[in-house]
C-alpha cells in the first residue's frame, strides 16, 4: 500500500534519494525518511450493545536531520512531493556546516520476517468481529455475581518505507491485534472490577483458533472473585514474591528504561558508566529481544531500518550493555541494537524496548514460598511510577496473597511496592524456573510517545523490600 501511495504521487526510489541528498546538503551527518500508512479499528460492547466504533487512515512522512546530538524534525501528512520538500526544508535547517554529503546508494535487505504481511482488520466480517465480543459478554454472564461487561476488539496494519543516508531502503508490515474483557461484580454489597485480555502481532483468527476470548474473560472473572474476598494489605519491610509474566514490567519500568542508550549518553541514568559492573544479583540475566514471532513488541527491523535483535542487558548480575538507536550509538561508539523506535512519522525515533525480560532460573516455585514466614506473593500489577535518573518506582499490586510461615493464604488489596531498581536487583535471592511472556498487552510511553512492547519474567523472590498496605 505504502508504494502504491508513492506511486500515485509519481515518488519512486530515485526521487526519494534525491529527497535525501536535499537533506544531505547542508553537511548532516544522518537523514532519514519514515514514511507511513495505517489502518485501524477497534469495536466496543458494552451490556451487550456495541456502543462505540471507529475506523480511521492515516499516513504521512517524517524528515529527520541529525548533526552531532542535535536533530532537525518535521513531518508532513500529505504525500505529495511540495509537501515532502517542503518537509524536508525545514528539516534541513538545522545543520551549520556548509559541505555536503552524498546519501550511500539505496539498498533493501530481506531480512527474516517476524510476522505475516498481512492486514488482520480483513481476516473476520464485522459479523464475526462483534459475535466474538457477544460470547466474551455471554461466558461473563453466566456468573450470576457479574453486573456489568465491556469488551473490545482492535485492529491496526501499519506499512513503512524507511529510507536514509547511510543506504536503508526497507518495507515493514506490521499487524496487531488486540482484545480487552473488563468485568464487575457484587456480593453482599462489595463491588470489584477486573480486566484481562491480550494480543500480538496476528489476525483476529488468532483469538477465535485459540479460545482466547473464553480464556480472557475466565481470567477477568477469577481476578474479580479473587478481589472480592481479598482483606486489607499489611505494611512494612518483607520478603516478596513476584509472579511470572506481566510482572516483569517493574523490571521494564524499574530498569530498562534506564538502560536505554539516550539516558546514558547524557549520564543521567542510575547504571550510567558502569558496563562491566556488577549490579544485580548473579541470577539475573535481562535481554531485550525483539525478534520473538508474533509477539506485541517485535519487529523485523525497527524505525531506522535496522534489523532487530536479542541484546543481553545484565548477564550474570554484570551490566553488559545498553539499548540503542543510530544517533546515539554514532555518540557513543557503539553500533545500534535495532532499538531505534517512534510512535509514527509525527514523531522523531529514540532507544525504546522492545520485549525484555529475565532469563530462567533454576529455582522452584514452591520452594520459594516455602523460604519465606512472613512476606507477600504480588502475583500481578497495574500501572506505577517510576524516577529514571534514580530508579525508585512505586507499583500496585492488582492480585496479591500473604504468605504466612511458609504457605500461600489469604488475598489481600491495596498493597503497593516501593523501592528502587539497582537495590531491587541485588536483593534478588530466588529466580524461578516458570519464565512467562506478559500476554500481549503492553504500551511503554515515553517522552510523549507510545510503542508496544513485551515483558516478561520467571518467579522472583527479592529480600527486604517496602511494602505500603492499608491494614490497620
Amino acid at each position: 500500500m505504502i508504494k502504491q501511495l508513492l506511486g500515485e504521487h509519481k515518488i519512486n526510489e530515485n526521487e526519494v534519494f534525491n529527497l535525501l541528498s536535499s537533506l544531505s546538503e547542508t553537511g548532516a551527518e544522518y537523514s532519514d525518511l519514515y514514511f507511513q500508512h495505517s489502518v485501524a479499528e477497534s469495536w466496543v460492547l458494552d451490556e451487550g450493545i456495541v456502543k462505540d466504533g471507529s475506523y480511521n487512515i492515516s499516513h504521512g512522512v517524517g524528515a529527520r536531520c541529525v548533526s552531532g546530538d542535535k536533530t532537525g524534525f518535521s513531518y508532513s501528512d500529505d504525500l505529495n512531493i511540495k509537501a515532502i520538500k517542503g518537509a524536508v526544508d525545514f528539516a534541513k535547517g538545522i545543520s551549520n556546516s556548509n559541505s555536503s554529503k552524498d546519501p550511500e546508494i539505496l539498498k533493501t535487505i530481506n531480512y527474516p520476517t517476524k510476522y505475516a504481511a498481512l492486514s488482520p482488520l480483513d481476516s473476520l466480517t464485522s459479523k464475526e468481529k462483534v459475535d466474538l465480543l457477544r460470547e466474551i459478554n455471554s461466558i461473563a454472564r453466566k456468573e450470576p455475581k457479574v453486573v456489568q461487561v465491556s469488551a473490545s476488539l482492535s485492529g491496526a496494519y501499519t506499512e513503512v518505507l524507511i529510507a536514509s543516508t547511510d543506504g536503508v531502503y526497507q518495507i515493514d508490515c506490521r499487524p496487531m491485534v488486540r482484545v480487552s474483557v473488563t468485568v464487575i461484580v457484587e456480593h453482599n454489597g462489595r463491588i470489584e472490577q477486573a480486566s484481562s485480555g491480550g494480543g500480538g502481532r496476528y489476525d483476529y483468527g488468532y483469538f477465535a483458533s485459540n479460545s482466547l476470548a473464553e480464556t480472557y474473560t475466565k481470567e477477568a472473572l477469577r481476578l474479580a472473585f479473587v478481589a472480592l474476598e481479598s482483606k486489607d494489605a499489611p505494611a512494612g519491610k518483607m520478603p516478596v514474591i513476584l509472579g511470572s509474566g506481566w510482572p516483569g514490567v517493574l523490571l521494564h519500568e524499574a530498569i530498562g528504561h534506564g538502560l536505554e542508550g539516550d539516558f546514558n549518553r547524557k549520564g543521567s541514568s542510575v547504571f550510567s558508566g558502569k558496563i562491566g559492573e556488577k549490579i544485580a544479583s548473579d541470577k539475573c540475566t535481562i535481554v531485550d529481544n525483539g525478534t520473538i514471532a508474533n509477539r506485541r513488541g517485535s519487529l523485523t527491523i525497527d524505525d531506522e531500518g535496522t534489523p532487530t535483535q536479542e541484546t543481553t542487558l545484565i548477564e550474570d548480575g554484570i551490566l553488559k550493555g545498553y539499548m540503542m538507536d543510530k544517533m546515539n550509538g554514532r555518540l557513543m561508539n557503539k553500533p545500534s541494537t535495532g532499538n531505534g523506535r517512534r510512535e509514527s512519522y509525527a514523531h522523531i525515533p529514540m532507544p525504546r524496548m522492545t520485549n525484555t525480560y529475565m532469563l530462567n532460573g533454576k529455582d522452584h516455585f514452591e520452594d520459594m514460598v516455602s523460604s519465606v514466614e512472613d512476606g507477600i506473593y504480588a502475583k500481578n500489577f497495574d500501572g506505577g511510577q517510576v524516577d529514571i535518573t534514580s530508579g525508585k518506582f512505586v507499583f500496585n499490586c492488582t492480585e496479591a496473597y500473604e504468605i504466612i510461615n511458609g504457605k500461600i493464604g489469604s488475598p489481600i488489596k491495596g498493597a503497593t511496592l516501593i523501592g528502587d531498581g539497582p537495590s531491587s536487583l541485588k536483593e534478588i535471592l530466588m529466580v524461578g524456573n516458570d519464565m512467562m511472556l506478559d500476554p500481549g498487552i503492553g504500551t511503554c510511553g515515553k517522552a510523549g510517545q507510545g510503542v508496544p512492547v513485551g515483558v516478561g519474567q520467571p518467579s522472583l523472590l527479592i529480600n527486604n523490600m517496602t511494602v505500603g498496605g492499608t491494614q490497620l
